[in-house]
């Protein structure tokens, strides 16, 4: 019996969340959610996220929404797993994590929307800048294989996804280190399992 429900999209964030469930290594249970009427835009879906997003995870009587939040729920449920560092050492896994989800998405969607943010403003949002986002991340993983110390973590769910995205769409610029980052993970044995079965929903989805 599955531990936890995930609800997707193969076009979504989606794919973090199947990703981190594939690390862990639970049984869970995959409901694909199609975009607007009968989907995300039903009352039954706003029920359980008013947002009327993807992903959500419902494990026993909890529900969980927003990808970075899920990640590490699940890290948590699940300490088997191993996939969040004991809590006297969590800083570094907090820190990128969190980044990641407030200064780097915004940023680098704004950049792909082609807003511009004057310097007078970039105090206003979370980021600042796209080029400082990008250089606080090119520091980050540049220091080591992994996103927050010495071994894989949900944190590298959750960033490695947003660097393989971004440099799969050119909304993250192509440098060397976020190059190799998103090699180290996309390499992970759960990575490649996630997304061959997130491609063939994706398939299904578009025969229909």
């Amino acid at each position: 019996m599955a531990d936890v429900t995930l609800y997707t999209n193969p076009m979504s964030r989606g794919r973090m969340a199947r990703w981190m469930l594939e690390e862990i290594g639970a049984p869970y249970e995959r409901v694909v959610v199609p975009y607007g009427e009968g989907g995300t835009a039903a009352a039954q879906y706003r029920a359980l996220n008013p947002m009327g997003k993807v992903p959500a995870i419902r494990h026993g009587d909890a529900v969980v929404t927003e990808t970075a939040a899920i990640c590490a729920y699940l890290a948590d449920a699940f300490p088997a797993a191993g996939l969040a560092p004991e809590p006297a050492h969590r800083a570094a896994y907090y820190r990128w994590l969190f980044f990641a989800a407030g200064c780097l998405e915004p940023a680098v969607t704004m950049h792909a929307l082609q807003v511009e943010i004057s310097a007078e403003r970039s105090r206003m949002v979370g980021f600042g800048t796209y080029a400082r986002t990008l250089d606080a991340l090119e520091a980050a993983v540049s220091a080591g294989s992994y996103i927050a110390g010495d071994r894989f973590t949900a944190a590298d769910v959750y960033v490695g996804a947003q660097v393989t995205w971004g440099l799969a769409f050119g909304s993250i610029e192509p440098r060397a280190a976020f190059t190799a980052y998103s090699e180290r993970m996309t390499a992970r044995e759960a990575y490649r399992r996630a997304t061959a079965l997130d491609d063939a929903d994706a398939k299904e989805m578009t025969a229909e």
